[in-house]
């Protein structure tokens, strides 16, 4: 049996489950494929909370795809409010250091869960890296913008999160999307 924490990186305290149960969403995209994700990795500020508020839908979403996936969340903490606003959501969050590089502070993370295992979902230019290195990067566009970076940096591209969120609820617009397109 896997030590408690086995697959998170260290100072990372699962919250609402058991790191040892093995979660894993399967979409096999023609031209691509087979992808065996296993943690969805979520910019906080921008990506599913705006002015440090969770966006309407986002909570239920990240309720369903807890049963598929290793929620994490990475953020800056820009209000100070993300531990307080996740603390009942089966998700992991993790608070970087502020500053010039935080988009390897985020890169760093994603690498310690396996980049092959994750998808990922950001709108910042510090969310660019993480975009690129994951299996699948999602951009989205809304009400705080996007970064080009991070929109060149994805896979796909969506105008919400809830949008970007029911790709994976429903794998079949994801597979649509991307299908017949192979990787270089």
């Amino acid at each position: 049996m896997p030590a408690p924490n086995a697959g998170q990186p260290q100072g990372v305290a699962p919250t609402y489950r058991d790191v040892r149960v093995c979660k894993m969403l399967r979409i096999n995209i023609p031209g691509r494929g087979e992808y065996e994700l296993e943690h969805l990795v979520l910019d906080y500020n921008g990506t599913i909370a705006l002015d440090g508020e969770l966006l309407p839908g986002v909570a239920d979403r990240i309720v369903n795809l807890s049963k598929h996936l290793h929620i994490h969340v990475l953020t800056a903490d820009t209000f100070g409010t993300v531990r307080k606003t996740l603390s009942r959501l089966p998700c992991t969050v993790s608070v970087i250091k502020a500053g010039d590089r935080e988009d390897l502070e985020k890169l760093d993370y994603l690498r310690k869960l396996n980049p092959d295992n994750c998808v990922a979902i950001g709108n910042g230019a510090n969310d660019r890296l993480m975009l690129s290195h994951a299996a699948i990067g999602i951009c989205v566009i809304q009400q705080e913008g996007s970064a080009f970076d991070a929109i060149k940096s994805a896979d796909v591209v969506c105008n919400s999160v809830i949008d970007a969120l029911d790709l994976l609820v429903y794998p079949s617009r994801l597979i649509a999307t991307l299908r017949g397109c192979p990787l270089d």
